[in-house]
């Protein structure tokens, strides 16, 4: 199988994918099994790679895998306010919104904190911000750490509850339970004696 990654990968962060690039995908899936997988909800991975995503892949994981369909059916979902529970999750996210209300940096706009099912995405800037405003954080962040400095704060403070923080992208980091990354779409892809894996970039 052949498993991809989407923003960065299939298509530029956030954007549509090219007419190109869907007819190789078409193309690539006539000769090997093709999967896509990313962090983003399924909303988010249709509308950066078509509405009809999930009949034109062999498997599409929505949230690293923790919603997985194969073959256009739903064949497993996890949620993250299921396993950390709600007081648990609150706590989080009451500390992570007082860091972000006490953070100076150049610009702010909104969405702060994303609660999708299986992970919180945290955006210092906010997730509403434009494509310039974008470009610009991440290069301020580049030369001061905005985004490695807080998550080294929210690990040590909430080093109880087994949270794994990833860095990618331009302006936000990942928040889930330690083995919810991209590898967790592993358990779905037992039947394949080989996993070549296409993506551009995680931090940490």
């Amino acid at each position: 199988i052949a498993l991809f990654d989407v923003d960065g990968t299939l298509t530029a962060p956030r954007k549509a994918v090219t007419p190109e690039m869907l007819q190789f995908m078409r193309d690539l899936r006539k000769v090997v099994t093709v999967g896509v997988v990313g962090g983003s909800d399924l909303v988010k991975i249709s509308e950066q790679l078509g509405e009809t995503v999930i009949q034109d892949y062999d498997f599409v994981f929505a949230e690293n895998g923790l919603v997985a369909y194969a073959e256009g059916k739903l064949i497993g979902t996890l949620s993250l306010k299921s396993f950390l529970g709600e007081d648990k999750l609150k706590e989080f996210i009451n500390f992570t919104l007082h860091y972000l209300a006490d953070l100076d940096i150049p610009i702010k706009r909104g969405t702060f904190i994303e609660f999708r099912s299986g992970m919180l995405n945290v955006s210092p800037i906010g997730r509403n911000c434009s494509q310039e405003e974008r470009d610009e954080f991440e290069k301020y962040d580049k030369v001061h750490g905005i985004r490695s400095e807080m998550v080294s704060v929210l690990r040590k403070k909430f080093e109880h509850l087994n949270l794994s923080f990833s860095i990618g992208g331009q302006i936000s980091f990942d928040v889930f339970p330690k083995g919810w990354d991209k590898t967790f779409c592993l358990r779905y892809l037992n039947e394949f004696e080989e996993i070549h894996f296409f993506g551009d970039k995680t931090y940490q």
